[in-house]
């Protein structure tokens, strides 16, 4: 059929569709599935004839992406490794560029490839846009906390909108990783320990970043990663070796990039680590057999900054010409900063190494994707200095970054109700380098904003009452912390002891900001100690000393050990890195004017010995406890966590009752609890499900969450919440990674964390 009848025959269905009743639903999803069959057809027929006019050298240039070499609205490079790359751009040998930013330098790189290049295909201009552009949400941790995927959307939405007015047009987000080790600096980054809320959350994040409409001039490219097992590198170092089962690979690691993929992901990027013994950039199993073999993703992959080139550092590849073949054969995409594909594809290809159908179907993936994206249509469209001056730090931004923030914060502990405070409170001291700071509750991966903006938490309490007094007690590091350099922690100094210990002793209450400061955490910042950092647990302890009515205020981009705390502190409120409006988000928690709903994603421990620790492992042959010495237990120390996943108090309370178990359909089971606010104020609570399927061909967790719905009662009210559990909830992975249902029994359990609340079972 040609095209010509493809569009008469999609014309007339549509046609049709305009003038049909309600009850015409099998006629509207006809007209649909042509519609969009038809519009496919005409991207790829646009794609198959340009790819007929590319040479192989710029077939290979599109695979080659290069970091910003120089100041693009100045005079061009004359010589160097710059000028090379300059040449490159002209010759079609770039297929996009990463960190490369503001309208009009967008705009001058975009004309210098379409107008200067002999086919004018225009670039992808990539970034990490990792929790906002200008204005910044809280970390990605951080609104995994919200359990909000509503908001977490939006904050992805937003940040679409910010970073599309200066050119960006692809973020390397989200990061989908699973990860049990809190020593690893990057779970400040994902959505934490759990598969089912990763994979809830990083769809939410693709939807706000790629909206409904990629070729609209405010959405950008969606990115999953890492591809696959970053997060469970050995020992919680990044860049580390990972080694795990393949149950582990196909129930905890993938699920969340497969859930992206069927929710429509643009682009997915592989790892720096090994996994069996085979670098991620290098990997078919993963990338051709799994990603765009079994599921069927036809967007196209990138490596990570520079991981095709570490192969050869891993011992799996000899050098740069061996990196370009690995790598294509292996079904990577376009190369991140390796300069291996760019050097040396062509040579591989003409020498047999590798088959040019490789490159083509790579180059068919990216060449799609920049359809989508609209560029061929008007190449400039991302490159509005209008935007670019209106939209950044836009007050709607920052309201939503805002909610945002305040939907994140966590309530750990709350004796005696010493929260909220009272707004006519004598005299607060407020004790910690961290509340004075506009730089860390920025947190990390934040290129794009700029030091200094954020609302501090002084700043905050400012605008609630005058009767507060401060005192550092002690710097946290020593210098001003930097993305690239290692922190130098203050381990010393402790003359401002005095001075904050004379403020406690005299007030009423304490506020103690205390934690890590934006750069603690993120890539490379991996930590073997995971207490307050420096002299900051002596200063809380000198200060509890003289006045132990204290609210430890946490700010922080991971799981902390905090025994101390969690015993002798009253109040403890863990308000992560919370962005641009972190000070006015945590006064307005502080002070009662929002009730705090946040749930933990992440166990903390009570001990960096108890790491890797999470709600859902398997039962051991010896679970205990019992009186003997051989069970499965630390001989100094609880198997318990310090806080459990999914924990999270408020200011009023929560009961669950009437656990009802509906099995009249087998293929769908239908649990259902009512939950009453027994509290004397509104609140915000996350209704959790969670399943044991108690024998199975292969070993299943204790418990594993299935469901989860927040919503808000009033003081008294109730509300009956349902959960459905069919094939995809009650199935696993086996070993090969086919997809299993199997009958028998199964524990049900409902509540406001992964430690209590309803039981109940059923058999299926």
């Amino acid at each position: 059929m040609t095209l010509f009848y493809r569009l008469a025959l999609g014309a007339v269905l549509l046609l049709i569709l305009n003038q049909c009743t309600v009850q015409d639903k099998i006629l509207q999803q006809t007209a649909d599935k042509v519609a969009d069959k038809v519009m496919l057809d005409v991207t790829d027929q646009k794609v198959e004839a340009l790819l007929a006019q590319m040479t192989l050298e710029e077939k290979v240039g599109q695979m080659n992406q290069y970091n910003g070499f120089w100041e693009f609205t100045g005079p061009a490079p004359e010589d160097g490794d710059a000028k090379v790359k300059y040449d490159h751009l002209k010759t079609g040998r770039v297929g996009s560029v990463l960190n490369v930013r503001g309208a009009a330098s967008v705009r001058e790189l975009q004309e210098l490839v379409v107008e200067e290049s002999r086919l004018g295909i225009p670039l992808i201009f990539g970034s990490d846009v990792i929790h906002g552009y200008k204005t910044l949400s809280p970390i990605p941790l951080a609104e995994a906390a919200s359990w909000d995927l509503k908001a977490i959307e939006k904050s992805a939405r937003v940040a679409a909108i910010e970073a599309s007015a200066v050119g960006i047009n692809w973020t390397f987000a989200p990061m989908v990783d699973i990860s049990r080790d809190a020593r690893w600096g990057r779970v400040m980054e994902g959505a934490g320990e759990d598969t089912y809320l990763g994979s809830k959350i990083g769809v939410a994040r693709i939807k706000g970043f790629q909206g409904d409409d990629l070729s609209a001039d405010n959405t950008i490219l969606a990115c999953l990663k890492h591809f696959a097992g970053y997060g469970f590198a050995e020992a919680g170092k990044d860049y580390n070796t990972v080694d795990v089962g393949t149950s582990t690979l196909y129930n905890v690691i993938l699920p969340p990039f497969k859930a992206g993929v069927e929710n429509g992901v643009r682009t997915v990027m592989n790892s720096f680590n090994v996994l069996n013994g085979i670098p991620a950039t290098g990997d078919a199993f993963l990338q051709r057999e799994i990603l765009k073999g079994k599921w069927g993703f036809d967007g196209f992959v990138i490596s990570d900054w520079g991981s095709g080139k570490e192969m050869i550092d891993h011992g799996f590849a000899k050098d740069l010409k061996d990196v370009a073949v690995l790598a294509t054969n292996g079904g990577s995409d376009m190369d991140m900063e390796s300069t291996a594909n760019v050097n040396h594809l062509q040579e591989a290809v003409e020498a047999g190494l590798v088959k040019e159908s490789y490159v083509d179907d790579a180059v068919r993936r990216i060449l799609r994707t920049k359809y989508e994206l609209g560029l061929f249509d008007d190449p400039y469209k991302y490159c509005s200095p209008e935007k670019e001056a209106t939209l950044l730090y836009h007050e709607d931004h920052q309201a939503a970054a805002l909610d945002m923030a305040k939907r994140s914060i966590v309530l750990l502990k709350n004796d005696n109700q010493l929260l909220p405070l009272n707004k006519q409170q004598q005299k607060i001291a407020v004790i910690g380098a961290l509340a004075d700071d506009k730089s860390s509750p920025l947190g990390g991966w934040r290129i794009g904003s700029d030091d200094g903006t954020a609302v501090s938490l002084l700043e905050g309490l400012a605008k609630y009452t005058d009767q507060i007094s401060y005192a550092k007690g002690a710097d946290v590091v020593l210098e001003n912390p930097e993305f690239i350099k290692e922190l130098k922690i203050n381990e010393t100094d402790k003359s401002g002891f005095a001075e904050a210990v004379a403020l406690a002793a005299k007030s009423d209450i304490v506020l103690m900001a205390l934690g890590e400061v934006g750069f603690h955490s993120g890539e490379g910042r991996s930590r073997t100690k995971l207490g307050l950092p420096g002299v900051q647990q002596e200063l809380l302890e000198a200060v509890h000393n003289v006045n132990p009515n204290i609210v430890l205020v946490l700010s922080n981009g991971r799981p902390l050990t905090i025994p101390w705390a969690a015993e002798n502190v009253p109040a403890i409120v863990e308000t992560w890195q919370l962005g641009s409006q972190s000070g006015n988000a945590i006064a307005q928690v502080l002070f009662g004017d929002y009730n705090p709903s946040g749930k933990l994603p992440m166990t903390f421990p009570r001990s960096v010995g108890q790491i890797p620790i999470y709600y859902n492992p398997y039962n051991t042959g010896r679970p205990g406890p019992i009186d003997l010495v051989f069970w499965a237990h630390y001989g100094d120390e609880s198997n318990t966590p310090l806080y459990p996943f999914g924990y999270g108090l408020s200011y009023t309370t929560f009961e669950y009752s009437n656990l009802q178990i509906d099995t009249t359909d087998a293929a769908t089971i239908k649990v259902s609890a009512t939950v009453t606010n027994t509290g004397s104020v509104a609140g915000e609570e996350v209704a959790q499900l969670y399943i044991r399927d108690m024998v199975g061909s292969v070993v299943r967790p204790i418990k594993e969450l299935k469901g989860f719905e927040k919503f808000e009662l009033a003081a008294g009210a109730s509300k009956t919440v349902t959960f459905s559990l069919g094939d995809q909830e009650l199935g696993f992975y086996d070993n090969t990674g086919n997809f299993i249902v199997e009958p028998g029994d199964f524990q049900v359990m409902i509540g406001g964390s992964s430690d209590a609340g309803l039981t109940g079972a059923f058999t299926r």
